[in-house]
């Protein structure tokens, strides 16, 4: 195996550098930023960017959690129930990849991201506000754990995107847990999906260790600085993160570029 070149290292460490930034600060798994970047930057296909990607997440979501954990922001039995449901979840919407009409999907979402990005700012849960599990939360998590998870499948959006919002803005939790709970559900999902990836060769090993290593060095930094913002300003700048995130959706349905195999998970 040749070594990679110089400029092949460096971009994979800013790209690491970045998702892990973003990882920490918004509870995603950083995919939105490294998918695209090794795309256009490095000439991956798609189908390898997404699985390189999600290698690179599994170590970025562990320290982002010891990061959250550290001041009580993780909710440990709800992340197990959305990640089991995530995990069936992908499987449906793999399945109905074929069957549905995936534009029309994309462009729902996007509308969907819209909405959501509107009542960030209408909603601000207190830092206080914790998550209490009921039979009725409970069944609610595995309703958004499969809906993250089929969405996943089908559309390549990752979980964080949605578990994030609406452990906010439907089980009135605060960001921080939000986003300490997103990031725990994320590494059985990702471990998951990365060992069906290797199997199919749609990972590039060294690049996902040298993104994922670089991630680790940020994602704390992004936890701490969550931590500092106060409630309104983490919930606008997560509500420009999706405004992003639709963007660049509405970016590929503008370029017509093909779905169907090429979707996968990229948290």
């Amino acid at each position: 195996m040749a070594r990679p070149s110089a400029r092949v290292v460096l971009t994979c460490i800013g790209v690491g550098l970045l998702a892990g930034l973003m990882s920490g600060l918004f509870g995603v798994g950083g995919g939105i930023v490294t998918v695209p970047l090794l795309t256009l930057v490095l000439g991956f296909d798609h189908r390898r960017a997404a699985g390189t990607s999600l290698a690179a997440i599994v170590p970025t979501a562990a320290v982002g959690v010891v990061s959250y954990a550290s001041h009580g922001s993780v909710a440990w039995v709800a992340a197990l129930i959305l990640a089991v449901a995530a995990v069936v979840g992908a499987q449906l919407g793999t399945w109905l990849l074929h069957r549905l009409p995936l534009n029309a999907l994309r462009w729902g979402f996007v509308g969907f991201l819209a909405v959501v990005a509107v009542m960030l700012f209408v909603v601000v849960p207190s830092r206080d506000a914790g998550l209490h599990l009921t039979w009725l939360s409970g069944l609610g998590l595995v309703v958004v754990g499969l809906a993250s998870g089929v969405l996943s499948g089908l559309l390549g959006v990752g979980g964080g995107v949605v578990v994030v919002p609406a452990l906010m803005l439907l089980f009135g939790t605060s960001d921080l847990l939000a986003r300490g709970t997103s990031l725990l559900m994320m590494i059985p999902a990702s471990a998951s999906g990365t060992v069906s990836n290797l199997r199919r060769g749609n990972v590039d090993v060294r690049a996902a260790i040298l993104v994922g290593a670089s991630a680790c060095l940020t994602t704390a930094l992004g936890a701490h600085l969550a931590k500092l913002m106060g409630p309104m300003a983490s919930n606008a700048l997560f509500a420009v993160f999706m405004a992003f995130v639709a963007g660049h959706m509405v970016w590929d349905l503008v370029r017509h570029r093909p779905v169907g195999d090429d979707a996968a998970p990229t948290q």
